[in-house]
């Protein structure tokens, strides 16, 4: 049967001037964390924080996210190769075959979570601010990047879906030739609604202490095991499973998720300027 399809074949950079390229990955990247530095921004102004401790949130996240992704990565999809290359977890070069450089190859967003989650901890206890209101703030823009970095996948055609005969079926290129779901820009669309539906609540119900941060876990990863159905394997060892690996570590933040939000439903919390800037 003939069917309409999309054929995606986009550069590597929007720009590329030879001595310097702009990739597409890594604009969304950035467009990830700027979005989310102006809305967690607007909210400590709403709530009356001092937004200079802003910078300093900032970095912890930053390192959160990204020590936490690759190491996720590392760990859970790829542990057979990093074990006997443990060098390459923390270093952007290569040395098998030969040596090259090759960027941080590998980020996963189950560790990229747990990054975020230990970073805030360490961030509540240094600056004094209240663990469950920051976790809120926060879960309030992961979903928003997430649209972002599974836009900048869709740029790299990568986490690409299985074949299907749909109408709006991608071809990717740098792949194969086959038809087949943009699972990327589902995830993104996905992730753009829940951000919209939690920052509408959060300004009709806004004290809360950690209902927030369950909703989003929740949802994220309800969605996260239900696309993972559509998604090619990351993974060989994953052929075969009923569950793959990125279904099986959304189970625990499902369950955390519903947890928090039944012991936090209906428990505001009060945050101020001395309790902010102790």
């Amino acid at each position: 049967m003939s069917i309409a399809t999309i054929i995606w074949n986009p550069g590597d950079s929007l720009i590329d001037l030879g001595f310097f390229a702009l990739r597409y990955y890594s604009m969304f990247f950035l467009l990830a964390f700027v979005s989310s530095y102006i809305v967690v921004k607007k909210q400590f102004i709403k709530y009356g924080i001092d937004v200079a401790l802003m910078d300093s949130l900032t970095i912890y996240v930053v390192l959160g996210t990204l020590i936490g992704a690759r190491l996720g990565h590392c760990l859970f999809y790829d542990f057979d190769y990093y074990s006997h290359h443990p060098l390459e977890i923390i270093l952007p070069v290569t040395f098998s075959p030969h040596f090259r450089i090759t960027g941080f190859q590998g980020l996963a967003s189950h560790g990229g979570g747990i990054g975020i989650m230990l970073s805030l901890i360490l961030f509540s206890r240094k600056f004094k601010l209240k663990l469950w209101f920051l976790l809120d703030q926060i879960a309030l823009v992961v979903p928003l990047a997430g649209t972002f970095i599974r836009l900048g996948n869709l740029m790299n055609s990568e986490i690409i879906g299985k074949p299907t005969d749909v109408s709006w079926a991608f071809v990717f290129l740098k792949d194969d030739n086959i038809p087949r779901h943009p699972a990327q820009l589902y995830e993104a669309i996905a992730y753009l609604l829940i951000f919209v539906a939690v920052y509408l609540m959060m300004r009709k119900y806004p004290k809360s202490s950690g209902f927030y941060f369950g909703m989003v876990i929740f949802l994220i990863f309800c969605f996260r095991i239900g696309i993972e159905f559509i998604k090619e394997d990351q993974s060989a060892f994953e052929a075969g499973l009923l569950l793959n690996m990125g279904q099986l570590l959304s189970i625990p933040f499902i369950l955390t998720g519903l947890v928090i939000m039944y012991f936090k439903r209906g428990k505001p919390e009060e945050i101020t300027m001395k309790t902010a800037k102790q």
